[in-house]
């Protein structure tokens, strides 16, 4: 236990130090450290646990989709709008982000001109809403659906049976997940302003 304790203690101060570093001479490679650091740590800490804070896997999604962003550069048109209040909901972790994957494997990374991604995630209630696009090969949409949406659609079977829905859309030019998940309650959350953001970067 002790040795598997001390290679991520290195590692996340070893990412802490280039940060620092670079704050002031390369605040966009700080930027990136800092959100790499926080997705290490998610995934090396609350991976495995059975519930997690909403909050956290949708900044889990918005770390990664920024991450990713940084190989298109102004080519990408992202669009990413969560609710800033997830009045202390909780979900599995990971369940989500191979959703986000795929539309980076297989819609942005296939287009040479104009490939966007939206992700929209709302509440009512203790159901969340989450829809997702990409934009796609023409007649390429079919072959989205690979071993990491299969998985996730296991997941779902086995731990919120009777208590989601899911429904996924490939069409000729876009591929759309849309998935409703009745979430389980947790303590109450400080409320917070919507998080609204499309990025050209």
């Amino acid at each position: 236990m002790l040795k598997a304790q001390v290679h991520p203690h290195f590692l996340f101060n070893t990412l802490n130090n280039i940060y620092a570093q670079t704050q002031t001479t390369a605040p966009d490679a700080a930027s990136m450290l800092l959100r790499l650091s926080d997705l290490l740590r998610f995934m090396l800490y609350e991976g495995n646990k059975p519930l997690v804070p909403l909050d956290r896997e949708l900044k889990l999604l918005q770390d990664y989709m920024h991450l990713e962003q940084q190989r298109y550069g102004n080519k990408l048109e992202l669009s990413i709008d969560l609710p800033g209040d997830t009045r202390g909901l909780q979900i599995a972790p990971l369940l989500l982000l191979p959703y986000v994957e795929n539309c980076f494997k297989h819609g942005a990374s296939q287009l040479l001109d104009q490939p966007w991604i939206s992700l929209q995630v709302r509440l009512d209630g203790n159901w969340m809403k989450l829809k997702l696009l990409n934009a796609c090969v023409a007649g390429g949409g079919g072959r989205q659906e690979g071993i990491g949406m299969s998985n996730v659609a296991r997941r779902l079977q086995l731990l919120y049976p009777d208590r989601h829905q899911l429904t996924i859309t490939a069409g000729e030019e876009v591929f759309i997940v849309n998935l409703k998940l009745e979430l389980e309650p947790g303590a109450a959350a400080p409320a917070r302003n919507r998080i609204s953001t499309v990025h050209h970067e």
